[in-house]
């Protein structure tokens, strides 16, 4: 694990975070190739469609899909007992992106029925690995080997269908790479109710990832079904990355990275760590995806690319010291 946390006064932490969401979303209103002037804001003007219609939309959707992937890692990570468990490491992202890409490409007149098959498609990977993983226990090993297997199984069937329907995945490619480009308020209603019902789930079962995290003979000693804890909770961590892989494809490392922050600065109480997580999620996608957007402008890099290189050194850096402190044991 990481060095021990610093536990900081948590209701700090919280209003710090939501005060640096605020300012990410302003900046992320204000800065593009377009710049403008609040005195130039006129309903029937071009500055307005690009503002309330284009960055709008895009920036609520980069902190929702943040805080439902770091939140569906937080959750995975305490459930699994595994601290590089992530819904892209493991499987979850590649099996929500099949099934959402199946109904892009052969149902495009269904989108609106796109998250919950992602649904089915996430629930589907993580009952896989699980299985896969499980021989008397979890180990963190274990599951990478079989996240990366399931994902690969999954990234192979994508390309075969992309490869006999190659006329019709033009509107995918952007979509595979991970990214919020062209994203509009239709696809923030279509996100947004199943990103909401998980959210409330998560922070509902908050406490129960901490009884998990004792051992399951415990556990059940306190009186927990424990199977039927971890699989609703297993089930909310699906819904959530189903929500975010409908409007922002294959993207990585979210939710690796924003738990750990929250752990190594309040601790371990996954009843702070959860909507924390969520915070400090929504607050790592709005800076990548403004970065994404400026850095190299008027040229836009998908904030896929962007977070793989910045969460992938992050990913072998945890791997490498869980294996050595499961060496040491």
């Amino acid at each position: 694990m990481l060095k021990r946390p610093l536990r900081f006064n948590r209701r700090i932490i919280f209003l710090i975070s939501i005060a640096l969401l605020i300012t990410g979303v302003i900046a992320n209103l204000k800065l593009g190739v377009v710049d403008f002037s609040i005195s130039d804001l006129k309903q029937d003007s071009a500055d307005y469609h690009i503002i309330f219609n284009i960055r709008t939309p895009r920036v609520l959707l980069s902190a929702l899909v943040g805080m439902s992937l770091a939140i569906s890692g937080a959750i995975l990570q305490g459930v699994l007992r595994n601290p590089i468990a992530d819904p892209s490491i493991i499987g979850i992202s590649a099996g929500a992106g099949l099934f959402a890409i199946s109904v892009m490409i052969l149902l495009p007149e269904h989108t609106a029925y796109v998250p919950p098959i992602a649904f089915v498609g996430a629930l589907t990977a993580s009952v896989i690995v699980y299985s896969l993983a499980w021989r008397g226990g979890i180990s963190p090993l274990g599951l990478v080997l079989a996240g990366v297997a399931v994902g690969a199984f999954f990234g192979g069937l994508m390309t075969l269908l992309m490869v006999f329907h190659s006329d019709k995945v033009q509107g995918v490619i952007n979509w595979l790479a991970g990214g919020l480009q062209g994203r509009s308020w239709g696809h923030l209603k279509m996100m947004l109710p199943y990103s909401v019902v998980g959210t409330i789930i998560a922070l509902l079962l908050s406490s129960r990832v901490n009884i998990l995290l004792l051992g399951d003979d415990i556990a059940r000693g306190l009186g927990m079904r424990v199977e039927l804890t971890r699989l609703s909770l297993i089930a909310t961590s699906a819904l959530l990355a189903a929500s975010a892989v409908c409007v922002s494809g294959l993207l990585g490392f979210v939710g690796l990275i924003a738990p750990h922050m929250v752990r190594l600065i309040v601790g371990g109480d996954n009843r702070y760590v959860i909507p924390l997580s969520g915070l400090f999620g929504a607050n790592l996608m709005v800076y990548s995806d403004m970065t994404a957007r400026v850095a190299f402008s008027p040229i836009e890099v998908p904030v896929g690319v962007f977070m793989a290189l910045l969460g992938s050194p992050f990913f072998l850096y945890l791997l490498k010291r869980t294996m050595a402190w499961r060496l040491k044991g």
